[in-house]
């Protein structure tokens, strides 16, 4: 068998856009409202005109196919129209089909990045080494946001659980609202006797482990399953993706969900205030969600790969516990040729200032700085 050229081959692949390569970038950009294709192809050279886009260090051409975590579907949408916007030359596509569905894309080597909101598991980044020749995918943290709990519950505008009280009510432990242990969490609110309809994700998800990773470090003594993408407790109603969780939490009252705070937003849903021990209790929002990872979150990964490690049951003031990272999973060595200018200058806007800063507007935490300085550092080393 002929031995592939130097740098990333995509598997089914004999040239660089064929096989599964073409068959999801066509798929991403087809009729779903995501970038279409340009017309050159990639190449090694970057623009030596100035950006529209302030902040943005454009590739000439390129076409880069991504897919993943539906957590960061909004920031995508807003960095691929202002990338390209900068950058006419270049396409990037992104299909929003899950955490766990773009790892295993990526792993197969058809796409030029995945995004997901737990890292790559070691015998994931075992099997990386197929589709990165000479390297290993690593996990480079993009995105932060709070992982909101929304609810349904007529008359109570104003809602404070804690940590084993949310793991109860999600094990079906605690099943009516007006339990005296939710009670003594909201003194003088008016709960109803009415069931509570916890909802999770029926797929696996990289939010669904991230929620599971909180009440774990932070209520081990109530939550005892084991921590993964799929879920775990007993008992509730479930529903596909992020979106059927927020629709399932309206369709009835009673519900209580978790999905990322911008759907919350979007379908004015209540969420709830989270008791962690601090002065007051903290609601959900972009500047309590980078105060959590600040306080929260350092660096576990081994050379470039920059998987970030949470700790939980932190009751520092103004740091909401619930929050995820989302993280653009790439080679650090045997890249696609075609692909990886574009994937560098794209990578480094998304984790730049210019970036990151307008996240919040869309309901998501910019990274801390020292944090996003770092992954642009190895950004640059992408070969």
């Amino acid at each position: 068998m002929r031995r592939p050229r130097p740098g990333r081959t995509y598997r089914g692949s004999g040239t660089a856009a064929a096989g599964p390569l073409a068959a999801v970038l066509s798929l991403a950009l087809a009729g779903c409202g995501f970038a279409g294709l340009g017309e050159g192809e990639g190449d090694d050279r970057a623009s030596a005109a100035p950006a529209a886009v302030a902040g943005i260090d454009c590739a000439r051409t390129g076409k880069v196919p991504g897919t993943g975590s539906s957590a960061q579907q909004s920031a995508m949408k807003f960095w691929i129209k202002e990338y390209q916007r900068a950058c006419p030359g270049v396409r990037i596509a992104y299909n929003p089909i899950g955490s766990g569905a773009g790892s295993a894309q990526f792993l197969r080597g058809a796409t030029a990045f995945g995004g997901s909101d737990s890292a790559l598991k070691p015998d994931e980044v075992a099997l990386s080494k197929d589709v990165c020749r000479g390297g290993r995918a690593i996990d480079l943290p993009m995105v932060g946001g709070p992982v909101a709990i929304g609810y349904d519950l007529p008359g109570v505008d104003s809602l404070v659980l804690d940590a084993p009280t949310l793991a109860k009510i999600f094990d079906r432990r605690i099943t009516s609202w007006d339990d005296a242990r939710i009670q003594r969490l909201n003194p003088g609110a008016e709960l109803p006797s009415m069931p509570i309809r916890p909802v999770h994700r029926s797929d696996d998800s990289g939010t669904t482990q991230n929620f599971q990773a909180y009440l774990a470090g932070a209520a081990p003594d109530a939550w005892r399953h084991p921590v993964g993408k799929a879920w775990q407790g007993r008992g509730g109603a479930s529903a596909s993706g992020s979106s059927g969780v927020a629709a399932e939490v309206t369709s009835g009252f009673g519900a209580i969900g978790y999905f990322e705070l911008s759907l919350a937003r979007a379908r004015h849903i209540k969420t709830v205030s989270i008791d962690t021990g601090a002065p007051a209790p903290v609601r959900p929002t972009p500047t309590t969600a980078s105060a959590g990872i600040a306080a929260a979150a350092r660096v576990a990964g081994k050379g470039k790969d920059m998987t970030l490690k949470f700790r939980y049951g932190s009751s520092a003031p103004g740091a909401y516990p619930i929050v995820q990272v989302t993280y653009e999973i790439v080679c650090d060595k045997g890249n696609h040729r075609a692909t990886l200018p574009a994937l560098k200058s794209f990578l480094n806007y998304t984790a730049s200032e210019a970036g990151q800063e307008p996240l919040s507007r869309l309901h998501y935490a910019p990274l801390p700085e020292s944090v996003a300085g770092r992954v642009r550092e190895v950004v640059r080393t992408l070969a």
